[in-house]
């Protein structure tokens, strides 16, 4: 039945609803008092699943530019983030053979937290940056740096690459089918491409919804995924997942045939026939369990109001501005949100408009509790916040279930 849906991956006609989160505003549209004077753009965020290819995605776009042009989101702020990419450069190197002759390129470079590590190597590196003033800062640290939204059309201008990295970009884009021809268009024949993204069944199993925000146009399993790669001439032949953001999966993919396919891409497959991946029951309880959530944070939050505690919040995260808009959560609910990255600091949060601060301040101010919506980030945080633990505060992680560290 076409219920007006056409996947943007097969161009199937017709899918189901995985989850409704309402009108929400643009999830790192960080406001100013001033802007508080005009009407805050709001759009629908509903997730539907492809029942022909099982791609899970948005229902309706917001256009990139508006997105990305100039962002807010860098890199370079999370300790954890840094040394994932480290590793993670050490690693293609080593397995790649990368040198003073290769070329890599990576698309959404953001401020050069990752190439800045091949430039220090002495290998050639391109970054593609839509927002220019992240791409900006990537420049100043050496990191050269284009500009530009990535598309077949450009891809197509560049010089070929021995490796092309993605790292939280593939989710974001509208046009898939033009986006991975792009990437079989600017790939050396022997070439390999790397790219990671939140995975889809670690959203579903541990209630990650607040992985959903209108950036994230997709959720991707392999199962969707591979007819993706395959209808543009390119391979996937190894996966392995990553811990980071709550759960991600790192694809490699080549020119079909010209690498060996590993054990772990039909494993994974398996693994995600069993669950359930290719039938429409496999999605339809999600809702339902995240909705009980809801109701079990926002009972904990009227708990702890009632007994007169004071409760912040920490990490201005797109995550977080899903999760307080669609619990209804507001600076009735929580004082303020602390957060390291200077450029959130002294605006508003998307929707709820809660004041955003200096982490600092969460030892200064001293609340009871901290909502900690950079839940992703959850080690790497309680570390930097221990004053604030042993000063007798308490964090709140909110998924995938209520609990109080």
């Amino acid at each position: 039945m076409n219920n007006g849906f056409t996947c943007r991956s097969c161009g199937h006609g017709g899918g189901e609803s995985v989850i409704d989160l309402g009108m929400q505003p643009l999830a790192n549209n960080l406001l100013t008092a001033a802007d508080l004077e005009k009407t805050e753009p709001r759009f629908p965020l509903e997730v539907f699943v492809c029942p022909a290819c099982w791609m899970m995605q948005i229902t309706e776009t917001v256009p990139p530019v508006e997105l990305f042009s100039d962002y807010v989101y860098f890199s370079s702020f999370s300790d954890a983030m840094l040394e994932h990419a480290r590793l993670a450069v050490e690693s293609h190197e080593q397995e790649f053979d990368l040198d003073g002759e290769s070329h890599v390129v990576e698309i959404a470079s953001n401020d050069g937290y990752l190439l800045r590590n091949f430039v220090a190597k002495g290998i050639p590196c391109l970054g593609i940056e839509p927002a220019r003033n992240i791409a900006a800062v990537a420049e100043e640290r050496g990191v050269p740096t284009l500009t530009e939204f990535f598309t077949l059309a450009l891809a197509k201008e560049q010089q070929p690459a021995d490796l092309i990295l993605g790292n939280n970009v593939f989710a974001h884009v509208p046009e898939p089918n033009d986006f991975v021809a792009g990437l079989a268009a600017m790939l050396k024949p022997s070439g390999r491409i790397v790219l990671e993204f939140p995975y889809a069944v670690k959203l579903l199993a541990d209630l990650e919804f607040d992985t959903i925000y209108h950036e994230h146009v997709f959720y991707f399993t392999l199962t969707a995924l591979r007819p993706l790669f395959e209808r543009h001439g390119l391979e996937i032949f190894r996966v392995r997942e990553q811990p980071i953001h709550g759960g991600s999966l790192r694809l490699l993919a080549g020119h079909k045939g010209e690498h060996e396919i590993d054990s772990s891409v039909p494993t994974t497959l398996e693994q995600e026939t069993a669950l359930g991946v290719n039938s429409t029951e496999y999605y339809r309880t999600f809702a339902s369990r995240v909705g009980e959530l809801r109701g079990q944070l926002r009972d904990e939050l009227l708990r702890l109001r009632d007994a007169g505690k004071r409760v912040a919040a920490y990490g201005a995260s797109a995550k977080g501005s899903t999760l307080l808009n669609y619990y209804g959560l507001t600076a009735d609910d929580l004082e303020f949100v602390a957060d390291r990255s200077p450029h959130k600091q002294g605006r508003l949060t998307p929707g709820s408009h809660i004041s955003i601060v200096p982490a600092e301040e969460l030892l200064t101010r001293q609340p009871d509790y901290a909502l900690l919506l950079a839940w992703n980030f959850a080690d790497e945080i309680l570390l930097q916040q221990q004053s604030y633990r042993d000063a007798g505060g308490c964090f709140i992680l909110p998924l995938p279930e209520v609990k109080i560290v």
